[in-house]
């Protein structure tokens, strides 16, 4: 089981990005997906989840109304749709697969390595 998390990168505050998570070795719509954040220092930060059928979603309140949570299960890839960044979005941004839709990290049960994102200001 792999989740390959790209998409990051450097970007000026106000813009855009949009990570991806692929997966291998599973079948994404069998899981709810979640994004996590974590920052140099701070503790893992939920950012989003959505249900199997990507009807369902959640986001952080830090990041409402800036970032989106998709799915396309046809592809095995869950997406972040990332729009009017912050320079405190800056942070490595993980994806994860789990059973129930959750704001908790330990409710998921596998983990993508990571993708940077860093927001200049």
């Amino acid at each position: 089981v792999q989740l390959q998390a790209s998409g990051g990168g450097l970007v000026q505050a106000g813009g855009s990005l949009r990570l991806s998570c692929a997966a291998s070795g599973l079948t994404l719509s069998s899981y709810v997906m979640g994004w996590f954040r974590q920052a140099p220092g701070k503790e893992r930060e939920f950012v989003g989840t959505i249900s199997r059928s990507g009807g369902v979603t959640y986001v952080g309140e830090s990041v409402k109304g800036r970032l989106t949570v998709s799915r396309d299960n046809a592809k095995n890839t869950m997406y972040l749709q990332m729009n009017s960044l912050k320079p405190e979005d800056t942070a490595v941004y993980y994806c994860a697969a789990g059973w129930a839709t959750s704001k908790v990290s330990d409710d998921y049960e596998y983990w993508g390595q990571g993708t940077q994102v860093t927001v200049s200001s």
